[in-house]
This record gives structure tokens, sequence and C-alpha cells, in this order.
């Protein structure tokens, strides 16, 4: 198709959204407390795999209708019309933000649609729902916090946990009551085997049932070299996070939410390093990652990994704590939390209390229809701005791992930290299984790298590399707009 901005783009559909109303909205409609017993229409942006858990959650909240659906592939809008017979179906999903009869959309596109696709739904003055992370890098995050609000628009980030009871309960047990004492250190972990992606020897061929000028939207138009296209672009930079992005926003908005009680935006400092070994496939994102993150007040280390304990097995690498989590290190003990459960123990690590949690499944949409009904962002578990701010963390050690060279065990040894050092040796076990080493080929570290809380960009050393991947190129027709 001709690619049009989205304004023009608005004119050239006008009489097609005009034709798509649905009873309870009307055109430019803006809901108050008034209307809390209205039927709110939902409109997805993607079909695929994320998106259809979503909608089987959506559907669990009173006064939901799902009356729009939209994704680039015509294969999976196929199956979710057969789910949902009576929703309008789009390809482009500047269609659906202009549909007079959706209040609300749902975004569970790739991570680098996910800013563009929140900011124009909220121009065209819709409220968000969008999956984690928030941004495909940090700067776009932010022009998504200033879009909410110079569009006064509810936006939550899809972070769950935020809206487990349990959280509460985990927060006054370590604040409060200071069960633990004084949190003195962090450790997050993110263990979990991932198969190889593939290598092709030619570019893929994208089939003829995807829109793909946009299915890469804001992304370069470069050629793909692993065998699928959909979910496999999580191990691409030009459309995916890693899993750092992917898995690593979870365990760490835990970690800011328990631990920091959201006290710490992002980071002052972050070295970090890791490599993509072991598989020779098409992915460039790590592999193996670990970061330090140093907070002003307690510091935080995180390592992840998506190979195996040895060649050819199916376990994770031995590692303390859960393997998608936290833990406190506190004065009189440690704090392991992760989704759904926590439990706590003395300093002779006898557990002392355990915690329950429902993970936050529809709990979470239920919160974000409540603030939409409401129009409160005030109500959010999980606001766009908490969201940029847990993303950021992320954003932040995945610009040091590119920022990196080879691997140093002078400039690791930067950090005194005991955390730290048992983290790289764990990492220096898991990689010999393989017969690597932390400081052999295809393991990168980064300088130490300092951020201006202020401007959110770099300064001092490596600051040059690193602020040049904290904002990307965008495709003609698909910039993220500077919101002022």
């Amino acid at each position: 198709m001709t690619r049009l901005s989205r304004r023009q783009f608005v004119g050239s559909t006008a009489s097609a959204t005009a034709a798509f109303a649905v009873t309870s909205s009307l055109p430019g409609r803006t809901l108050r407390a008034a209307d809390a017993n209205s039927e709110i229409n939902l409109g997805f942006i993607s079909c695929g795999g994320r998106a259809g858990q979503l909608m089987g959650q959506f559907e669990k909240v009173a006064g939901i209708n799902i009356a729009g659906l939209c994704d680039v592939d015509e294969n999976r809008l196929g199956a979710a019309k057969q789910r949902f017979p009576k929703a309008q179906t789009w390809t482009d999903l500047r269609e659906l933000i202009e549909a007079p009869g959706i209040d609300a959309v749902v975004i569970a596109t790739c991570n680098h649609w996910h800013c563009l696709a929140a900011i124009w739904a909220m121009e065209a003055g819709k409220d968000v729902y969008v999956e984690k992370p928030l941004s495909h890098s940090q700067w776009e995050g932010r022009q998504t916090v200033a879009a909410a609000r110079k569009y006064n628009k509810v936006c939550q980030i899809g972070t769950q946990q935020r809206s487990d009871p349990m959280q509460a309960e985990i927060k006054k047990f370590l604040h409060e009551e200071k069960a633990l004492g004084e949190i003195k250190s962090a450790r997050v972990n993110r263990y979990g085997v991932r198969p190889s992606i593939g290598k092709r020897d030619t570019p893929l061929e994208i089939e003829k049932n995807v829109a793909y000028d946009l299915w890469l939207g804001p992304a370069a138009d470069e050629p793909i070299y692993r065998e699928k296209l959909h979910y496999d672009w999580h191990w691409d930079w030009n459309t995916g996070s890693g899993e750092m992005g992917n898995w690593g926003v979870h365990v760490l908005d835990d970690c800011r939410n328990n631990i920091f009680q959201d006290s710490v935006a992002l980071p002052q400092r972050v070295l970090g390093g890791g490599g993509r070994v072991v598989l020779n496939d098409a992915g460039d994102t790590p592999n193996v990652h670990f970061a330090y993150f140093d907070t002003g007040s307690i510091p935080v280390v995180i390592g992840l990994s998506n190979l195996p304990d040895q060649p050819g097995g199916k376990k994770s690498p031995a590692h303390p704590g859960p393997a998608s989590g936290y833990m406190a290190y506190c004065e009189g003990g440690r704090f392991e939390g992760q989704r759904g459960r926590a439990a706590a123990y003395d300093n002779e690590g006898k557990k002392i209390k355990e915690f329950k949690g429902n993970r936050g499944d529809v709990v979470h949409q239920q919160n974000f229809i409540d603030a939409v009904r409401a129009q409160d962002s005030g109500l959010l578990n999980a606001d766009v701005a908490v969201g940029n701010d847990s993303t950021g963390w992320c954003n932040l050690a995945n610009v040091a791992f590119q920022a990196g060279s080879d691997f140093s065990r002078d400039a690791a040894s930067e950090v005194k930290l005991d955390e730290w050092d048992g983290l790289l040796a764990d990492m220096d076990q898991h990689l010999a299984a393989h017969d690597l080493k932390l400081d052999g080929p295809g393991i990168k570290l980064s300088p130490m790298l300092s951020l201006d809380s202020e401007t959110e960009q770099f300064v001092g050393s490596g600051s040059d590399v690193a602020n040049g991947l904290l904002r990307r190129q965008y495709r003609k027709g698909y910039e993220v707009p500077e919101i002022v």
C-alpha cells in the first residue's frame, strides 16, 4: 500500500470508519464515571498468541465487548474473527484506531510498534492497554508518557503482577514491619531455556497473507534470516528487546515495586554484558546477559540465560532463588519473590513466611477498565509512567550490552558487591559447561555507564556510543512523534 502519514490516512478512510458504529459508542465519546454501566468496546491491535490470552482475560471483565480486531496477518485475523464473529476487522491499525465505535485499544504487537500505536490511539481519543515492554527505546517511551498526559488518556502497561494483592502484603512485610530488617542488596533472575531460531542462507520469504510494510512499521526494512516471522522477532534488535525486554521487564518491575516501592525511577549507573553464544542462529540479542545497576541506594544485579545447563540439556543452570523472580538480601535474612508466590527466610535459611498470589490475570484487566470508566489514570496499578521506568531498566541493560566490547575482568571488578561476584561466578560455571569463558570469544562487557537523571542521557566514559542507542531511526511514515 502507499505509505501515508496518519493524518493523511485518516482523511482517506473517513467514510469507511464512519460506516462502523456500535450503539453504545459515538464519535469522540469521552467516558465518565456516570457511564459506569455502559459497555466498553475494545479493539485489539494484533491477534497473535499474547493477544489471544488477553482476549480471554478481558472477556471475564463485566461490561466488555470485543468489537474490533486488527492484524497484518490475514490468517491470524481470520482465526480471531471466528472467535469473535460480531467484531469488525481491519488489517491496518490506523483504521481501527479511527473507528468511532472503539472506546479503548489493546496493543499486543511486536515491541517496535508499542509506542507508536499507543500514541496514535491516544491522539485519536482512545484509552490504551499496551503490552510490556512499553518501548523499544527509552526516548520513545518518554514520548508515550507525554502523549498520555497531553491527551489526558488512560494508559495501562501489561505488567499484570502489579494487580496481584500479594504485592501489598509483601511491601507491608518488607517496609512497614521491616520483618527482615534493612534491605542491603538485590538480585533478579530470568533463567529459561529457549531453542535456536535457525539461520537461513537466503532471506525469509514473507507469506502473501502478511501486509509486511505494516508489520515493519517503524522498524528498518532489513532481510530476515531466521526461520519464522512471528514470535522470534523478540531476538532481533530491529523489532525486539531480547529476553531482557521480554521477561526481564516483569522481574525488574517486581523489584522496583516491592524493593524500592517505585522510589527509584532509573539507575544512576549501569554495567552490563553477555553474548549470543552456542546457538549460531540468526538472533542478535543476548541469550546470556548480566548487569549491575547502581541505584544510589540498594544495588541490584540481574542474571539471565536462555541456554541449558549443559549441551543438549533441557534444564536451566543452577542459580540462587527463583528462575524468574527477585531476591532481597536483608539484615535478618532474604526474601524471594516471583509471579504468584513469595517466601521469606531468616539468616539460618529457615522459611519464616510464605505469600500466595493470583498472578494478577483478569484483575489487571479489570483495573484498566475501572480506570477507563472513571477516566482516572490515578486508579491504574501500572500507569504508563510506571511502565516507562521499569522498561527503562531493561532498555539501559540492553544499551550496555550493545555498547560493550571484549569482556574484561578488571572492568568487571569495578563493582564491589558480593552479589555481583556471585553472579559472575555463576556465569563462569554456566559458560564452562559449554566450553566457553567469560573472558573468551563472544562475551562482551560495557564500561560503567553513568546516566543523567534529568536528561536521561549518558555522560562520561562510553557515553557517545551509548547515547546513540537511546533512540532509533524510524522509517518514513512511521516516525514516533516528539510530544511537546
